[in-house]
């Protein structure tokens, strides 16, 4: 046995005997003759302990011999000071009374000992120690105290209960109503606040911006890309040479377009569509922007830490530079674009009998909008007094026969039980300033419908295509439901006067249509 693990004995020893009272460190030193210089380690010593759970921390700070059913979970707060915690594993999370939380801020990574419960049917339990905090900075308004140089941050999130103290010298010359981001230098122990120091000041709240800002602070959402990622998007970021297009389908003289929002500025799918009188061919054609970031690049590194694109009321944070999203992987009209492409072979009861998945080349004819499409369709034709007969006259047919395609899915889809929620999503329309004036639904037509059957068909046919090559993918999938969970929905329908078949354990059909 090394020399710390019989010092590691001692001390376990020492907590195990019946006379032992919990002391702080410094006590617990004295006692064990710890020699100044080796005080150092000796603290070393007890937070292995503390790691290892053989020993555990009270509220004023002693140590003494952990408890028994010591559990590692994460600390989930609430405003009103109790909190919950998620412990990997366990089927419901443990609530933590205010008096037990131990100071502990939301997200902290803590350990705890189940508790009788108190008259709730919830799982209770105290936490004994405070492993590791995950929240470092936040975000909130700065308050001041009157007449007294310091003040609080309020929180902007609320599953914090507690307003972060600023000194005077830590304020950075904040003032009332100003939001900040603080540091937190000191957590607090439950009795006293915690503390920290203001870092940047972003606004005030009433300036326009400040509000959006606010939450990109929160979240901590990068907004600018470092400039190694930036020079590798400039050497990346270049039309598509002859070189690009070598081992490609070339797919650039076949009719296809974008159909998107008015106000879409990346276009990354595109459809094509014909019919030889028996068989629709549909393609799906999908920005290759594999092609440009390439496996463990500085690129790549960076967009799997954003992992997707954050869509804020008035702007956009990329998951790519605009020099990708935005123009060499944005599929735009007129231009050759690498895609990868889903080549469906559909009959007229809308099964897929035939595809090809294959990297290719394509052109868009046009970029067209939901709006116009639905248009043309709502009148399947476009008259030569129209102004945009010149440019859309030869697309009618395709429009014409991609209504037609996508109602035979659409029935098919709905034949094999599929519900149509319908729950439209939403825009918020600002003015100048920022200032929201209109909360408006995005119209769901026959435009957007058939861009969702056709994204549809083409995801079932790539999940269908490598589940049969028995490799590695990443599937959405909804699970069978929870038999109790069905029990309590047949029963609220039942008692609206609606009656549905549900299945027993041993398969057979119960309940009525």
């Amino acid at each position: 046995m090394s020399i710390r693990e019989e010092r590691k004995k001692k001390i376990c020893d020492l907590m195990e005997d019946a006379f032992y009272v919990p002391m702080k460190e410094k006590e617990l030193a004295i006692l064990m003759q710890v020699a100044p210089e080796e005080r150092e380690e000796f603290k070393c010593i007890l937070n292995e302990l503390l790691s290892e759970g053989k020993l555990m921390i009270t509220r004023r700070g002693k140590y003494q011999k952990a408890e028994a059913n010591v559990l590692t979970g994460t600390f989930l707060g609430n405003m009103k000071g109790f909190g919950f915690v998620e412990v990997e594993g366990a089927e419901e999370d443990f609530f933590v009374s205010e008096k037990d939380t131990l100071g502990a801020f939301h997200k902290d990574t803590v350990e705890i000992v189940p508790i009788p419960s108190r008259g709730g049917k919830r799982k209770e339990a105290k936490v004994i120690r405070i492993v590791a905090h995950d929240i470092t900075t936040l975000v909130g308004t700065y308050d001041p105290v009157p007449g007294k140089g310091y003040g609080f941050v309020i929180p902007d999130n609320q599953k914090l209960s507690s307003d972060i103290f600023v000194s005077k010298e830590n304020a950075k010359g904040a003032v009332s109503g100003h939001k900040v981001v603080v540091e937190i230098m000191d957590y607090g122990n439950g009795r006293k606040s915690p503390e920290g120091r203001i870092t940047e000041i972003i606004g005030h709240i009433n300036d326009p911006g400040v509000d959006i800002m606010s939450i990109v602070k929160g979240f901590e959402l990068p907004v600018e890309f470092s400039e190694r990622v930036m020079n590798q998007v400039e050497n990346v970021a270049k039309p598509v040479s002859a070189g690009d297009v070598q081992g490609r389908l070339d797919l650039r003289g076949l009719q296809m377009v974008t159909i998107d929002g008015e106000d879409a500025k990346d276009l990354d799918d595109a459809v094509s569509l014909d019919f030889d009188g028996e068989i629709y061919h549909l393609g799906v054609h999908i920005a290759d922007v594999s092609n440009y970031v390439q496996e463990n690049s500085a690129l790549d590194r960076e967009a799997k830490k954003r992992g997707t694109s954050v869509y804020l009321v008035d702007r956009v944070i990329p998951m790519l530079p605009h020099a990708l999203s935005n123009g060499i992987c944005s599929l735009n009209a007129g231009e050759d674009r690498l895609a990868l492409s889903c080549l469906m072979s559909i009959n007229s009861r809308g099964q897929i009998i035939d595809y090809d998945i294959r990297e290719t080349v394509i052109r868009v004819d046009e970029r067209m909008s939901y709006t116009a499409v639905k248009n043309i369709l709502e009148q399947e034709s476009i008259v030569e007094t129209d102004p945009d007969y010149a440019r859309y006259a030869g697309l009618v047919p395709m429009f014409v026969l991609m209504k037609e395609l996508s109602a035979i899915l659409r029935k098919k889809r709905k034949e094999r039980g599929s519900i149509d929620f319908d729950l439209p999503e939403c825009k918020i329309l600002l003015d100048k300033e920022g200032n929201p004036l209109e909360i408006k639904p995005y119209e769901r037509n026959v435009a957007t419908n058939l861009i969702e059957d056709f994204m549809l068909a083409a995801n079932e046919t790539v999940a269908q295509h490598f589940y049969w090559l028995e490799v590695p993918f990443v599937y959405r999938v909804h699970g069978v439901p929870d038999g109790d969970r069905m029990k309590q929905l047949v029963l609220l329908l039942q008692n609206m006067g609606y009656y549905m078949k549900t299945v027993g354990r041993k398969g057979q059909k119960t309940g009525r249509e």
